[in-house]
């Protein structure tokens, strides 16, 4: 059982008059170039491997930003087929759709607080700052296994705030549903004999893709102190050809302060959104940049002088007050999400 994203009746023909099949190409892309991965001989092999390993991590790394849709239910107008396809990207990437969708849930609902589990350990005021200086580069450099990490804590950590056994139900028959997956795809192909080349062609776009995915997280929250969703992110408003173009394939996530403000608009309102806000308040510190590379500027020196969020990140700027987020928290059907108390495990996380 997964909880559906209750709409308006606004939000839902925005859902239906947009566009998204063009920017599902990344996920045959993807495909195409892990499958031609080894099976191209001569002299060229080495190159054309790690050509065709960027491009399929690359458009792997895209499949995190269309799962990241799917869980807000916002890529179809079809709750169920949000479900399945996110469902499939989850199983591809090592973290059930529905454990990733309670998590992100509490990522909106409490940003760059110690309750916010998809910022563990940067925003948890029980990790040391030697801790987190050494986890960012775990993070950064193995992405995969980091997020399979992060997102299982909601349903292993012993404190963990998910109670409602309906959805711990659905989160493990995923659990078995992806070691499934993943078994017989190794006992295939070994059986096949192709097993090396199967590693090769998986592995290596995996981990080209959990290094963009983590980079792009960093970017987005790493030294944010406010628990503001346009002040508690960085923004990217894209100005030239290709970052245009590779936010257009990510569903304009890197807008990400409107995404955390208005998590239930489609991804084409996000920069309008922004543009808005800055033409209203053009004397609040928006952390906005007009490239990807001015963000992960900004981001660096976090990486070693404090790795951190929220209360880890310093003191919250003056005016960076909590604003009325539109979040979806009550879309689940977790019960208990409605008790304060049970959300209480700052201590022990």
């Amino acid at each position: 059982m997964t909880a559906k994203t209750k709409f308006s009746d606004h939000e839902k023909q925005a859902i239906q008059s947009q566009q998204v099949w063009p920017r599902l190409v990344t996920i045959p892309m993807a495909l195409v170039a892990m499958v031609a991965i080894g099976d191209i001989p001569g002299e060229y092999e080495t190159i054309a491997t790690v050509v065709l390993a960027t491009v399929a991590g690359y458009g792997l790394f895209c499949w995190a930003s269309i799962f990241h849709e799917t869980a807000h239910q916002t890529l179809f107008p079809s709750a169920w087929a949000n479900v399945a396809l996110g469902r499939f990207l989850g199983t591809v990437m090592f973290v059930p759709y529905s454990v990733y969708r309670q998590v992100h849930i509490r990522h909106h609902a409490y940003l760059n607080r110690p309750e916010d589990w998809e910022l563990w350990p940067y925003a948890s005021p029980s990790a040391s700052l030697g801790f987190r200086r050494l986890y960012v580069w775990f993070d950064l450099l193995l992405g995969v296994p980091s997020s399979a990490l992060v997102y299982g804590r909601l349903f292993f950590h012993p404190h963990s705030p998910l109670h409602y056994r309906r959805i711990r139900r659905t989160i493990a028959l995923e659990y078995v549903g992806m070691t499934l997956f993943w078994t017989l795809m190794i006992v295939a192909n070994w059986y096949a004999g192709r097993l090396g080349e199967h590693l090769l062609a998986v592995g290596l776009p995996l981990w080209i893709a959990g290094v963009l995915q983590t980079g792009r997280k960093l970017t987005e929250h790493l030294g944010m102190p406010s628990f503001d969703p346009l002040l508690g992110t960085r923004t990217v408003l894209p100005q030239r050809t290709w970052s245009r173009v590779s936010s257009f394939l990510n569903f304009d996530i890197f807008v990400h302060g409107p995404h955390h403000r208005h998590p239930r608009a489609t991804h084409g309102s996000l920069r309008g959104h922004m543009e808005g806000y800055l033409a209203r308040n053009p004397t609040l510190p928006y952390p906005v940049f007009a490239s990807y590379r001015a963000a992960l500027a900004h981001t660096i020196p976090c990486l070693w002088l404090n790795p951190g969020c929220g209360l880890n990140a310093g003191k919250v700027p003056d005016g960076a007050s909590v604003a009325a987020v539109e979040d979806f928290l009550a879309d689940s059907l977790e019960a208990v999400l409605d008790r304060p108390e049970h959300d209480q495990w700052a201590k022990s996380a």
